[in-house]
């Protein structure tokens, strides 16, 4: 039940990562959401591999400057702009 709570309690958002999702505070799980939902509308994922996603300049303000990260990088780098 614990793990749940913790995923579910809004966070502060980094300004960079409303560019992206919106304005906080959201939940994880909503921003993990919201991400893929600009990830897809916007093209984003490698077509050759559908598990990389590729950046344009709002996402590397988020993705610490990278063109290219995997979906476990983009979450680890994600947290970073949750507080």
């Amino acid at each position: 039940m614990a793990i749940n709570s913790a995923l579910s309690k809004p966070l502060k958002l980094s300004p960079e990562l409303e560019m992206v999702v919106g304005s906080g505070p959201l939940p994880r799980t909503q921003v993990v959401k919201k991400l893929w939902e600009y990830i897809k509308k916007n093209d984003l994922q490698n077509p050759k591999n559908k598990r990389n996603i590729l950046a344009d300049d709002k996402l590397k303000a988020i993705f610490a400057g990278k063109g290219e990260v995997t979906m476990f990088e983009m979450t680890k780098l994600v947290s970073a702009h949750l507080s």
